[in-house]
């Protein structure tokens, strides 16, 4: 990131350092990083745990649509693929291929509708970024797998924007505490953990934007990890 930012002020000085920033560079706060509250033990869509004798990956849900957030989507697919998970990258556009908030374009692996069929996914997350947020959160066959995600207690999660306009306004974080970006706090019910950096709260498992989108990754990887040591077959 610091490269990044280096290369920029050489080309473009450092106004324009300052203009981009601020969301990809979310400061550190003292005793805000982050928080998990309701501790469950997430659990998968697969055979109970018995005798190991053999594994699948981890199957989870990205869905895309023009406008979102590049980092955020990026940062955690990358993840979570160097994680081993069986990560599905889904437009819920008219095509494969999509437009992010500042164009660049993703080729995604499939259609949502052709995702869909392989529901129950293990685990869904949705990234941010305007005005694809709002794509997908008029998405009624990516709200209906969230809804069905939720309701058999399967983990999902939302980064920046997503958390805002994807996930409550269809009551996916009802009794549930999130975080999302600064200027979209107050369109949550519950605002109290705005300030945290990645909150879990049970099976929910949200982040502010961009600039933390490493750390949402990061432990997105390790409850994904957590699954996985559910994902046990009797042959």
């Amino acid at each position: 990131m610091e490269f990044v930012l280096a290369l920029v002020e050489q080309l473009y000085g450092k106004e324009k350092v300052e203009q981009i920033a601020k969301p990809m560079l979310v400061r550190y706060e003292g005793g805000y990083s982050m928080n998990e509250l309701n501790s469950v033990q997430w659990h998968c869509s697969g055979t109970p745990k018995v005798r190991c004798i053999a594994k699948r990956a981890v199957l989870v849900l990205l869905p895309l649509g023009n406008g979102i957030e590049e980092m955020e989507a990026i940062i955690i697919v990358d993840a979570l693929r160097r994680a081993n998970a069986d990560v599905v990258v889904a437009s819920a556009e008219d095509g494969v291929v999509v437009t992010a908030r500042h164009g660049t374009r993703i080729v995604a692996d499939v259609m949502l509708d052709e995702a869909a069929d392989r529901a129950p996914f293990d685990l869904i997350i949705v990234p941010g970024g305007m005005p694809g947020a709002k794509t997908l959160g008029g998405c009624e066959q990516l709200v209906a797998l969230l809804k069905k995600q939720a309701e058999a207690n399967r983990p999902y999660g939302a980064i920046g924007a997503a958390t805002a306009h994807v996930l409550e306004p269809h009551g996916l974080l009802k009794g549930k505490k999130a975080t999302t970006c600064a200027s979209m706090a107050g369109l949550l019910a519950d605002d109290s953990e705005c300030e945290n950096r990645v909150v879990v709260d049970g099976n929910v498992i949200t982040s502010r934007s961009p600039g933390t989108a490493m750390e949402y990754a990061v432990a997105v990887v390790e409850e994904a990890r957590r699954l996985a040591e559910g994902l046990l077959f009797l042959g």
